[in-house]
């Protein structure tokens, strides 16, 4: 019988799914579990997701501010600010001791296939410089193959496209698109890389409770950050 574990604090996650298939709410219930009051989190937020965007005492921050100190922040970068994102990525690079979460990676500067930029140091050099990484991905076929390659877990939603279950094919053996066809609506599957296991998952709390779970883990708001 082998123990189903959810990450550590220095560990990445891959969450794979079309929209609308439940990976957001996953990924932010996996937040919440994150001891993110220790080590600082920013979410990264191209499409102003409701969920995240409903929990109050999350801090925003822009380009020219990387957090030290522990607690939850939200950068809401257009598809425009490319270079300010990619100058802000390299920062976090240079800062160590942050943890990320991108919500939608593939609008990441530099996040395709082949291309080189902070992404690509993040992912391979990150666990050096304790910068863990949660990735949600809706096309795992157009994403840095690092996104994957470098993930210690992989949760799986319904996925629409046959390129995309060939990818999550591709990244084990387990994760064939007959198990994909027969999950419910909104549970996944989870690949534990580093035990070769995979595990059927119910879906995760409702929206409201992860952000209260957040929430609750906050302190009270500071109106100015000057981190």
């Amino acid at each position: 019988m082998h123990s189903f574990r959810l990450p550590r604090d220095d560990q990445r996650v891959a969450i794979m799914g079309r929209t609308g298939s439940g990976k957001t709410v996953f990924g932010a219930w996996l937040l919440a579990k994150s001891n993110f009051m220790k080590v600082p989190r920013v979410i990264v937020d191209y499409k102003g997701d409701a969920l995240l965007n409903s929990i109050d005492r999350i801090e925003e921050v822009g380009f020219n501010t990387v957090p030290k100190r522990g607690g939850l922040y939200i950068i809401r970068p257009l598809i425009h600010d490319a270079d300010a994102m990619e100058a802000w990525l390299w920062k976090v690079w240079e800062r160590e001791n942050i943890g990320l979460y991108f919500d939608e990676a593939f609008m990441l500067p530099n996040s395709g296939h082949q291309r080189r930029g902070a992404l690509q140091a993040i992912l391979t050099q990150g666990r050096s410089k304790t910068i863990p990484v949660i990735s949600l991905v809706q096309r795992p076929s157009q994403i840095s193959l690092f996104v994957f390659s470098e993930a210690d877990y992989y949760a799986v939603f319904h996925l629409n496209r046959w390129q995309d279950k060939k990818t999550v094919q591709d990244l084990a053996e387990q994760l064939d698109p007959k198990r994909l066809e027969k999950l419910k609506e909104y549970h996944s599957h989870w690949y534990d890389v580093g035990k070769d296991k995979l595990f059927s998952m119910l879906p995760a709390p409702k929206p409201e409770i992860v952000a209260e779970q957040i929430d609750t883990k906050l302190k009270p708001k500071r109106r100015h950050y000057r981190g």
